[in-house]
């Protein structure tokens, strides 16, 4: 049998079942209360406490005050919390926070520009739309008459 393919080796474990890599087989401490396991629960909290923070307040906005502030500032609000907790997730869980800025930047700048088409080509449909249903001319096309034949 090769070296590659021993079961203690750290290539099998990215060959197989890579449930062992996360659950702590190659992890730089073994003692749970080190202070390095101490701190990795401590941002895990961190974590828990921001979302659920972020949560709790779009739900307070959503049940509470949807009906007595502009729906435009209502929308403003859940799309600015929307991203924020979208970023900080992928930010914490994803480890794009762990990343170099231009890696980042390589990832964001496309996701923009995607998002940036997709509102562009959105206003310009309702554009064309609104413009053709309020032509005046188009109620000056002539209708044609369907002329029934007698037998």
């Amino acid at each position: 049998m090769s070296s590659h393919h021993q079961a203690d080796s750290i290539q099998s474990l990215y060959e197989g079942d890579q449930s062992k890599l996360y659950s702590g087989v190659l992890a730089h401490h073994s003692d749970i209360n080190s202070s390095e396991s101490k701190s990795q629960i401590k941002r895990i909290w961190k974590v828990f406490w921001i979302l659920l923070v972020i949560t709790v307040a779009e739900v307070i906005v959503g049940m509470q005050f949807s009906h007595a502030l502009p729906k435009g500032l209502v929308n403003f609000f859940f799309l600015a919390l929307t991203i924020l907790k979208a970023g900080y997730i992928v930010s914490i869980f994803m480890h794009l926070g762990d990343e170099f800025r231009g890696f980042i930047a390589t990832v964001l700048i496309p996701l923009f520009l995607f998002i940036w088409f997709i509102i562009a080509f959105l206003a310009d449909g309702f554009f064309w739309l609104r413009m053709n249903s309020s032509s005046p001319a188009r109620d000056q096309i002539p209708q044609v008459e369907q002329v029934h034949h007698a037998k």
